[in-house]
């Protein structure tokens, strides 16, 4: 499976999400489908956006726009799921290191003493 990097996007926070980005038509399928997304919202500045893609996909192709959306979701529960992992790891990890140091200083006053 491929690593997926998750980031803090502030123009995602912010309103400025990718679906309200323009589409360029380039290569002959993106420029069909911007064709076609735009005959049907006919959008006055002329500018297809990836959120009016998703429109039409999920008005006439869901089956499309579920399959995504399934891949999409099992991706964040696997995601989720190595999170706790690597939190868990973390805290154990902390944990016998404090028990260690310790331990190490109960030594150190057992053998002062």
């Amino acid at each position: 499976m491929a690593n997926i990097e998750f980031t803090n996007d502030p123009e995602i926070e912010m309103g400025k999400a990718p679906l309200d980005e323009s589409v360029a038509a380039e290569g002959e399928l993106r420029e069909w489908l911007v064709d076609y997304v735009g005959s049907k919202h006919e959008p006055a500045d002329g500018q297809v956006t990836v959120d009016m893609v998703v429109q039409t996909l999920g008005e006439e192709f869901p089956e499309f726009l579920i399959a995504v959306a399934e891949e999409n979701w099992i991706r964040g529960y696997q995601q989720a799921i190595n999170d706790v992992e690597v939190g868990e790891k973390l805290i154990n990890d902390e944990f016998r290191k404090r028990e260690a140091a310790e331990a190490d200083e109960s030594n150190e006053q057992t053998e002062g003493n």
